[in-house]
């Protein structure tokens, strides 16, 4: 892949991995530099994704079926499937329809696998040559109508490359039918459609549609183009710029709380109302990953943008379980979560999940405020946590408070305490 894909130099940055495995790949590309996020169904008989996340991937459950990946479009600089077991040629090309309206304009598509190199291949399979013929050559007419460029053909590896923008794909429109628009980003519980995601404007034919990324890490505290194209309402360059020097702010106050916070304890990391991604941009290290989760009723869908910087995410609504198994992660953050789910659903029923998944003696920080970080105390009190409340880094005076919580291992009644594993 490295041949064909500038991996490395930080312009492939976001990477999808569908049928990932234990998520050997995503491990791989960590060390370049490039995240990851892999999903797989959940496996009757190998709870691969478990794996994964216990090796320190990104990884979550999920599969290729009827429903729209919860990423907005436009999310990844490449998608890879190995021996992935995706029907891609099935439903009238629609996994690879959903494929193309993730990936970013410019980003690859790397398959190998079945069909891939069907001549040599197929008594491996145990598949009819005929049946493995046929499958390729409709994955290459869905490539056409989606106007990829075929990049790269050798062994069980075929790469594609989407288009830079509308320009080499004018005919195709006459023929194909397009998505509405306003459908591309509406995607929670939403089935997949057989249409073709449209480019964003452009003026000419070099122009990258949806505007240019730099490189990683510079794409990190760069603006980012849905916000300096004034897509995004009420959020300007101005106040991305604050925004980040405030979550700098807010993460140095936590480290003189918590002084392990950015020493390679807490790899694997969940911001539950993501905003801006801030939050992850002050942690970025090659010792962590954070995945930053956009709630469906959030004010602002903002997850386009944290895909824009480097960094990855999905949309959930905190009302449901996550996508993921017990004990998973080792950090978790919540600003301002409860009063938005106020009204919505239980704390108690929040921060049962959040227990689920956080493994033991992992942290919690939850920011918000005094009110509702109040009530929350007095419910992880009954969940054994080890909790304290502390007041805003800028005085008591501010309404918001800040509460650290770490789960505790369970110890059977009467059992003594001392002998607790730590």
């Amino acid at each position: 892949m490295a041949y064909v894909i500038p991996i490395g130099d930080g312009i492939v940055r976001t990477a999808l991995d569908t049928g990932c495995g234990a998520a050997s790949l995503g491990a791989y590309l960590f060390k370049k530099d490039v995240i990851t996020l892999s999903f797989s169904p959940k496996d009757s008989q190998e709870a691969q994704i478990q794996f994964a996340l216990e090796r320190g991937v990104p990884a979550f459950i999920n599969d290729l079926a009827t429903i729209k990946l919860p990423f907005p479009s436009r999310s990844f600089d490449m998608a890879h499937c190995s021996h992935c077991s995706i029907p891609w040629t099935q439903n009238d090309g629609t996994y690879m329809m959903e494929i193309d309206r993730v990936l970013r304009p410019g980003g690859y598509w790397v398959l190998s696998g079945p069909p891939t190199n069907w001549k040599a291949k197929y008594k491996i399979w145990q598949r009819p040559k005929e049946e493995l013929e046929e499958e390729q050559k409709k994955i290459e007419e869905i490539a056409k109508v989606l106007c990829w460029e075929k990049k790269h053909e050798k062994g069980d590896m075929v790469v594609w490359r989407k288009r830079l923008n509308k320009y080499d794909c004018q005919e195709r429109e006459s023929h194909v039918t397009m998505c509405e628009p306003t459908s591309v980003d509406d995607i929670w519980y939403t089935n997949m459609e057989a249409c073709v995601t449209p480019y964003p404007k452009t003026s000419n034919g070099d122009e990258v549609a949806g505007g240019e990324l730099q490189p990683f890490p510079q794409r990190l505290n760069e603006i980012p183009p849905r916000i300096s194209s004034g897509s995004l309402h009420g959020i300007t360059s101005e106040s991305f710029e604050e925004d980040n020097k405030l979550w700098i702010k807010h993460l140095n106050a936590y480290k003189r709380v918590n002084k392990i916070i950015g020493t390679g304890r807490y790899r694997n990391i969940m911001d539950m109302n993501a905003g801006l991604g801030s939050f992850a941009a002050a942690l970025e290290s090659p010792k962590s990953w954070v995945m930053n989760v956009m709630p469906t009723i959030a004010n602002k869908d903002t997850l386009g943008v944290i895909y824009e910087r480097g960094l990855i995410g999905l949309y959930h609504d905190w009302c449901e379980a996550f996508s993921t198994y017990p004990r998973t992660y080792d950090l978790i953050h919540a600003n301002g979560l409860f009063s938005l789910y106020k009204d919505k659903c239980s704390y108690e029923d929040i921060l049962l999940e959040m227990d689920r998944i956080l493994r033991p003696e992992g942290t919690v920080i939850i920011r918000d405020h005094e009110i509702e970080v109040i009530k929350v105390k007095k419910i992880v009190s009954g969940m054994k946590w080890n909790a304290k409340m502390v007041d805003h880094e800028d005085g008591p005076l501010v309404p918001e408070k800040i509460l650290f919580a770490v789960k505790q291992y369970w110890v059977a009644a009467g059992e003594n305490n001392s002998s607790s594993p730590r």
